[in-house]
């Protein structure tokens, strides 16, 4: 096979007239033409940190969605599965991996639980990080999201680190907001990148001291606009990821995107797509070819240099997609899960007056971190119950793994004005997670949730409408196209209908239970301080 067109030779910053030559998935030759071109050849993308299980699609139907947009490969943290199920969870993702063309490489999940503050369905120990290190296509110890333990020398994490370390593998980052000395403490552990830069000075401080920059732009979590003016000074340092994708974005774009809103504000070419396409593969060692003599045949075909949204897709020199349509196969997926289903009532739901002031998240549209603040609770029949008005809404965390009382509190930002939604996506133990105008309404949700053993739910307005998630309760192995449609139908009714403000609902709330992030989570044992790292009382001033 031989493919002509205007080659785009990143690490020599050169775009000639050539052409390659590929033989069982190789290139073999690669030469100028002289002639005119009107289209571009370069090296495939890469999301250089993702958490497939976010898109609610196991890998192979994410493969057939992200390879539309010139993804030919991901460095993927297997950490959500892994909380459900275990090591046997991660299995599961390499394996179907495996049945696509598009290149899972994944990591370790290290912090299995992430926190012992919350619960879930498995726990990994060092000697299941030393495991999964060992199997084939494992690239690098995942995010170490216990940055406190790596801070205060705790020992495990310490055992994790040295494995990794003495098997030669890189080690990602989990550092929001760390800075000054604690964040020279966390990189002298070893650890190398870091996703979780929200502002630029604390990007530059994490570049300075020598860490990979991961600038994200995903479903919730939004840091492009912030941090990418640090590319020009720091090319050979910074990668584009994802973090968390949602079906309907997928299907809109990846990796593409960046790239294309960076050209846009007049960033060097050879810098965006060095950060897109290069450094991940060089960091990571990832057998992704970079368009040389003797290289896989992993690149992609774009009718500009600006745009990137009409892209050919070739892996391993199979085309993979064309305008819009990807020939990645349906395989079948098989279902594995870890789900306590039970029936929940009303009453389950009441929160008790303790007090006359209660402490509130403040949920920050476009971020995975949140704000907090105090407020007059209202009270109906001595209970404490959501004010529409003052949007601020009962919250619940469910464990689904046992029978544990539901976790409550009280959430600003989702401006719902009807109903209630509900998800089992719930960063990172997947407990169930909602909100909502009343008790009846969260129940209602909760159950949806409960009888499909995970998903997402939104109902008000007389209807309940639902996206059952069979596998691990975070993920479907039906078909991509058809789950981004009803996905994105969901949501447009959450909007629409209910009334919430956000511009990715369902993801936003994913993130509530994330205690590893601050200022103010709720976890199935009660409402945390992510500051301090410690549990919190609801009610400012509890009446005993």
């Amino acid at each position: 096979m031989k493919i002509e067109g205007n080659v785009i030779d990143i690490p020599n910053r050169n775009i000639f007239s050539g052409e390659l030559t590929v033989r069982e998935g190789v290139i073999v030759a690669i030469k100028s033409t002289g002639k005119s071109y009107s289209k571009y050849i370069l090296p495939g993308l890469v999301d250089a940190h993702v958490h497939i299980e976010s898109s609610m699609l196991v890998p192979s139907q994410f493969a057939r969605l992200a390879v539309l947009h010139g993804t030919v490969a991901t460095v993927s943290d297997p950490h959500e599965i892994a909380n459900v199920m275990g090591i046997e969870g991660v299995k599961y993702m390499i394996d179907d991996g495996n049945r696509s063309p598009l290149k899972f490489f994944f990591g370790a999940p290290s912090c299995v639980p992430a926190t012992d503050f919350e619960t879930a369905g498995a726990k990994i120990d060092p000697d299941g990080i030393r495991e999964i290190l060992t199997m084939p296509g494992v690239k690098y110890l995942a995010e170490m999201m216990n940055y406190p333990g790596v801070i205060a020398d705790d020992p495990e994490v310490a055992e994790k680190l040295e494995i990794a370390k003495s098997l030669g593998k890189p080690i990602d980052g989990h550092a929001p907001g760390v800075r000054g000395d604690n964040l020279e403490k966390y990189i002298a552990a070893g650890i190398s990148t870091d996703h979780e830069s929200s502002v630029y000075e604390e990007g530059r401080e994490k570049l300075n001291l020598g860490m990979r920059l991961l600038i994200r732009e995903g479903s919730a979590a939004k840091n492009f606009e912030a941090l990418i003016g640090l590319l020009p000074e720091f090319s050979d340092q910074i990668m584009f990821c994802s973090d968390d994708k949602h079906p309907d974005d997928l299907l809109n774009g990846h990796i593409n995107q960046l790239v294309a809103r960076a050209l846009a504000k007049g960033f060097d070419l050879f810098d965006i797509l060095r950060a897109a396409c290069l450094n991940p593969v060089e960091h990571y060692g990832l057998e992704v070819g970079q368009m040389k003599i003797g290289d896989h045949a992993d690149f992609i075909i774009s009718e500009d240099v600006t745009q990137f949204d009409q892209i050919t897709t070739y892996i391993d020199g199979q085309r993979v997609a064309e305008a819009g349509s990807s020939f990645v196969e349906t395989v079948a997926a098989p279902v594995i899960n870890s789900f306590y289903a039970r029936e929940l009532e009303e009453e389950d739901f009441h929160i008790v007056q303790e007090g006359e002031s209660i402490r509130v998240v403040q949920a920050v549209d476009g971020e995975i971190v949140t704000q907090s603040f105090e407020a007059p609770v209202k009270i109906e029949n001595k209970l404490a119950v959501s004010c529409v008005d003052s949007d601020i809404l009962k919250f619940t965390v469910v464990n689904r793994y046992d029978q544990s009382p539901p976790s409550l509190a009280f959430i600003h930002g989702f401006g719902l004005k009807h109903g209630a939604i509900a998800s089992c996506v719930g960063h990172d133990s997947h407990n169930i997670i909602a909100v909502g105008v009343d008790d009846y309404s969260i129940q209602s949700v909760v159950n949806e949730v409960m009888k499909n053993k995970g998903g997402i739910a939104a109902g008000g307005s007389g209807k309940i409408e639902s996206l059952p998630l069979p596998v691990g309760g975070i993920m479907t192995n039906g078909d991509a196209y058809e789950v981004a449609d009803l996905y994105q139908q969901i949501d447009q009714f959450t909007k629409a209908e209910l009334g919430c403000s956000l511009q990715a609902p369902f993801m936003t709330l994913s993130f509530m239970a994330l205690l590893v992030i601050p200022t103010l989570k709720l976890g199935d044992k009660g409402l945390f301080d992510g500051t301090r790292f410690q549990f919190t009382d609801l009610f400012v001033d509890p009446v005993t």
